[in-house]
């Protein structure tokens, strides 16, 4: 597997493939792949908003919304943002976040931003893994105000065990997308993170913003002002699977005892501090 990953073509293979589930079937054949895929990957159609023949394409059935209700918003300040397993959670120390075992990565580098030590070093972070039985859309965890967003153009490696565990700085090479969300107490960045075959990362309140587009571009940086958005929000997409790492400013949460949550299933908008 490393092998052969190291020299496939990932940024245009994933492009491909992400146009490709997207090409819209007969219903029929539609219904067929996409019953498929779902008994394939134990997935429940009960949870999904509409029936199995309205969606168009396994694309469009992989981003389906959920029942309304099925995910009610916690009361803690801060929810989960994904339906997930949490693969790290720690402390930020010395700029530092584990990617795995004996293995950090700078939260600088990460964030692509020189002033992130000081936002975030001696707060937390916590890093959700969607595979491809998971709801791919990302809610906001906390209520606040959007005031930037970064697309940071990267490789589109695996985030799989092998890769976390064997690629330098993962998270720092991949490319990705961060929502900062201030609020009543302090900067909550919301990371999500490319890899592999993922079509794209969309924005649901900024649709400028897309990833793997094959463009070589530099790193995209927009601001926003009365941005306002609510815990439990739509906050964006993966058009198929990845990662969302959260960033915690200092005193925004609670950073004790965040081993416990480290390989548990999540589900999003579920408590999780307050």
């Amino acid at each position: 597997m490393s092998a052969i990953t190291r020299f496939i073509p990932k940024n245009h293979v994933s492009y491909f493939v992400g146009q490709l589930v997207h090409i819209p079937l007969p219903r029929f054949l539609s219904k067929i792949v996409i019953t498929a895929f779902a008994k394939a990957y134990n997935i429940s159609l009960a949870e999904a908003e509409f029936p199995v023949d309205h969606y168009p394409s396994l694309g469009e059935f992989f981003i389906r919304r959920l029942k309304p209700g099925l995910r009610p918003v916690a009361d803690t300040w801060a929810v989960h943002p994904a339906d997930s397993v949490i693969t790290q959670a720690a402390p930020i120390t010395s700029g530092r976040l584990i990617q795995a075992k004996n293995k950090t990565y700078s939260v600088e580098s990460f964030t692509r931003d020189s002033s992130a030590m000081k936002k975030y070093d001696k707060g937390s972070f916590l890093t959700y893994y969607l595979c491809p039985t998971d709801y791919h859309r990302v809610h906001s965890p906390v209520t606040g105000e959007i005031k930037r967003v970064v697309y940071i153009p990267g490789a589109l490696w695996p985030v799989n065990a092998w890769s976390t565990e064997n690629i330098h700085e993962l998270f720092s090479v991949n490319e990705r997308v961060l929502v900062e969300i201030e609020t009543d107490r302090g900067l909550v960045g919301v990371m999500f993170v490319g890899a592999t075959n993922v079509g794209q990362i969309e924005l649901a309140f900024d649709k400028e913003i897309r990833g793997n587009q094959l463009l070589s571009g530099a790193v995209q940086e927009k601001t926003y002002e009365g941005q306002k958005i609510q815990k439990g929000d739509e906050l964006g997409m993966f058009r198929m699977g990845s990662t969302v790492v959260m960033l915690y400013a200092p005193n925004t949460i609670s950073s004790d005892n965040l081993s416990e949550y480290i390989n548990k299933q999540v589900r999003v908008n579920a408590q999780f501090r307050n």
